[in-house]
């Protein structure tokens, strides 16, 4: 099944011409995956790798009727070749953080350093009462936890009394890590353990952060520049495809109280994605996920005609 499967080149939304996007050769882009059916991911997962996509994303509660993320992407990057997966964002303070290290590391080493790690600290508190941890002090748990993780993967014993756990990942310190988050805390915690900055903010809000992240970045110490992700949500086909991202994000985001301005925030045409992603690319991310809510796979092949 080609990432054109049933499309003739050029071909758009309703048989509309929908021109490709010419990027710079650094310039990625990636595909958030829809929630609602763990059942149609593969679909998914197998034309995007056939496609011009980067990444696969899959995002992470506890509370709430998704696939939990390191399983889902194991089993994706085991039907795939060629496409990084990724955590968009995994929670880790609800996690164990031995097992999280463990699980990891698996994952990362059996899909060939494909895993990218997207770590956030959330803030519902229903996850936080199912998995038996505090809500309030989650980012400190945090910062624990990546030093606990860096020590693991490094082949750190756990203890005087236990050994290294394993398996080793691919790389010594383990899988790039991006953080997501916009508070000062979060944006600070990218230079001092990770590896890039996750946005899922507009165009006109992410600029600030950018450069607030690189900043962090060079007075840390740290070499190079960190990475840029930005995630922007999309839907693009008939108008069922349409409703059925709208109705799924609403309903994620019902808890915050700005359901409204998610749904309103939703680029549903070939020219708003085209300028989203011209806008990022100006900003000088070096990758925008297209984060797809409705579950209809063929977005992948109307997505893949659009940016060429």
């Amino acid at each position: 099944m080609g990432a054109h499967a049933g499309m003739m080149p050029g071909d758009g939304v309703g048989g509309r011409f929908c021109p490709p996007i010419f990027l710079e050769e650094s310039m990625r882009i990636g595909l958030g995956l829809p929630i609602s059916d763990p059942v149609v991911l593969l679909d998914w997962a197998r034309r995007a790798d056939a496609g011009p996509f980067s990444t696969l994303g899959l995002l992470d509660r506890l509370v709430y009727d998704n696939p939990e993320p390191l399983v889902a992407l194991s089993v994706i990057a085991g039907a795939t070749n060629r496409v990084n997966v990724q955590t968009e964002v995994l929670l880790a303070p609800l996690r164990d953080t031995t097992l999280l290290a463990k699980q990891v590391a698996t994952l990362d080493r059996m899909s060939g350093g494909r895993l990218v790690l997207g770590l956030g600290v959330g803030g519902r508190a229903d996850d936080h009462l199912a998995s038996g941890t505090e809500l309030r002090g989650r980012g400190r748990r945090m910062n624990e936890q990546l030093a606990q993780l860096r020590d693991l993967w490094s082949g750190e014993p756990f203890g005087a009394e236990c050994g290294p756990i394993g398996p080793a990942p691919v790389r010594p310190s383990g899988p790039p890590i991006l953080f997501g988050g916009f508070k000062p805390a979060a944006l600070e915690r990218i230079a001092r353990w990770g590896d890039g900055f996750l946005s899922a903010v507009p165009p006109h809000w992410a600029g600030d952060l950018f450069d607030s992240v690189r900043k962090s970045w060079h007075d840390h110490g740290r070499d190079g520049e960190p990475r840029m992700v930005a995630q922007v949500n999309v839907a693009l086909g008939p108008q069922r495809v349409v409703d059925d991202a709208r109705a799924a994000i609403g309903a994620y985001y019902e808890f915050s109280g700005w359901a409204d301005n998610m749904v309103s925030g939703l680029r549903t045409t070939p020219d708003e994605i085209r300028t989203t992603i011209k806008q990022f690319a100006d900003l000088g991310a070096d990758e925008v996920m297209l984060y797809c809510y409705g579950s209809d796979p063929g977005q992948v092949d109307r997505i893949a005609d659009l940016i060429g």
